[in-house]
């Protein structure tokens, strides 16, 4: 005998939801929102140097891991469209306790973000400014940071799209003036060299490895699409579709930006500052004033990106306090007059200028790596799993959507993983076994199911 289900409120015809208005293209640029079109201009000269001067090489081949990943995450999106994203597909496919262990690694990657922009946007300034001691800015930026967190202000809609066109437009004043330097000071036809891609003299596998699994922090964010999931036309199509064309897309522009600061600054080994070589390309071709451009449209950009992941990890801290993952009198605090984790905010203050002080940029970018590395991962490893090994997906398997992608994507962004540098692996797995030992003390030795962490709050 059938029974009719009662509707549920969100079935109402008069229940308020959201409506779907948005179009393909609305969530590409979404997408290259989350992404940035400069992402690849902090990265350019510790990936000149890691992968011996072949950075543009480097990007495509990062493009190819992420566009294969990006297949995978939108078919994940589809089958369990909830919040927490690979840790959530990995929990409900494999193991909740396994989903522990990777929201345990993910954790350490929300808690870097911020590290790794307030250090970026320190050494802007003392690039543009550097009669400050590096002590006294650092404790000055995050501490501006660390307030801003604290009194709730964030970057909203319209500062980020008024951010994003000084990006495009500082961006296209590059383009511009690259290729008419390299017009100028040799020839029309030294626009086009292979020798970015690929330089004989200088090639190394090892080190085109340690440089693509660096340039894979370019591309962190284009998952952000599918947040949008509930708003936009066709979702099944149309979010699987938005996030290859953006991770296309940041592949190819970036690597037009790259290609060309490496025909003007070919030599890698005379980089004098890889954290900032980008701004040096910029006052080559276009004097000072690019120079300033660049200093000024970097410096916002990571402002913007450090006080978003300064709450991000914090209201991180909060949801594991709340849940008593971690100690809830301390963790699981909100301020009675604002509302806001104020407790988590001032230890991310703390940890953030401790860590800008300790750890170079490039370790700091490569912790966030490692996190996004064994996510992606993950998430091509839960797709392998639901739709070519799960008995209960009853359908017609195909092989090379449902086994070959997600399988070449597993191995290859694995193998990205492995390609870092050995600190940081060796980092990586310390937390790990970290978060197996606190997994194996919370659940009693496994035999209690693990508090999952709640990634909506960031």
């Amino acid at each position: 005998m059938q029974t009719t289900a009662a509707a549920s409120p969100a079935q109402s015809p008069t229940q308020p939801h959201l409506k779907r208005v948005l179009s393909l293209w609305d969530l590409v640029y979404y997408g290259i929102i989350l992404t940035s079109p400069i992402a690849a201009v902090p990265l350019f000269g510790e990936a000149q140097v890691l992968s011996h001067g072949h950075a543009v090489t480097t990007l495509l081949i990062g493009m190819i891991a992420m566009s294969v990943t990006a297949v995978s995450f939108g078919r994940m999106a589809n089958v369990y469209p909830v919040a927490g994203s690979v840790y959530s597909y990995i929990s409900r496919t494999l193991n909740p306790q396994v989903g522990f262990i990777l929201g345990w690694a993910m954790f350490l990657e929300y808690l870097f973000q911020p590290i790794q922009n307030a250090l970026y946007a320190v050494l802007t300034i003392h690039r543009l400014i550097p009669q400050i001691p590096f002590i006294v800015l650092s404790a000055a930026l995050v501490a501006f940071i660390t307030v801003l967190a604290t009194r709730g202000i964030k970057f909203n809609a319209r500062t980020n799209e008024v951010l994003l066109g000084f990006m495009l437009l500082v961006t296209a004043g590059f383009l511009v003036q690259g290729f008419r330097h390299i017009v100028f000071h040799e020839s029309f036809a030294s626009l086009f060299s292979y020798k970015p891609a690929y330089n004989s003299a200088t090639f190394d596998l090892r080190a085109l490895a340690a440089g693509t699994s660096f340039a894979a922090l370019v591309f962190i964010g284009f998952d952000g699409v599918s947040i949008l999931a509930e708003e936009v036309k066709n979702p099944k199509r149309n979010v699987l579709l938005a996030s290859v064309l953006v991770c296309v897309f940041t592949g190819l522009f970036s690597g037009l930006q790259v290609y060309l600061a490496q025909l003007v600054w070919p030599d890698y080994k005379n980089l004098a500052n890889p954290e900032t070589a980008f701004m040096d390309v910029a006052r080559i071709v276009g004097g000072p004033l690019l120079f300033m451009f660049y200093g000024i449209v970097l410096l916002v950009s990571s402002l913007a990106c450090g006080l978003a992941g300064h709450i991000g990890a914090a209201r991180l801290l909060y949801s594991m306090g709340r849940d008593d993952v971690i100690p809830r009198r301390i963790f699981g605090h909100l301020s009675l007059k604002r509302g806001n984790p104020v407790y988590n905010e001032w230890i991310v203050g703390v940890v953030v200028y401790v860590a800008v002080l300790t750890i170079p940029w490039q370790r700091s970018a490569e912790i966030v790596t490692f996190g996004a590395l064994l996510a992606f991962t993950a998430v091509n490893f839960a797709a392998l799993m639901q739709f070519w090994f799960c008995k209960a997906v009853e359908r017609r398997r195909n092989f090379f959507k449902d086994a070959f992608v997600p399988g070449f994507g597993c191995v290859f962004c694995f193998g990205l993983l492995l390609g870092l540098q050995p600190w940081t692996k060796f980092a990586g797995l310390f937390w790990l076994v970290l978060g197996l030992i606190f997994a194996a003390y919370r659940t009693r030795l496994f035999t209690v199911r693990a508090k999952l962490i709640d990634f909506s709050e960031v």
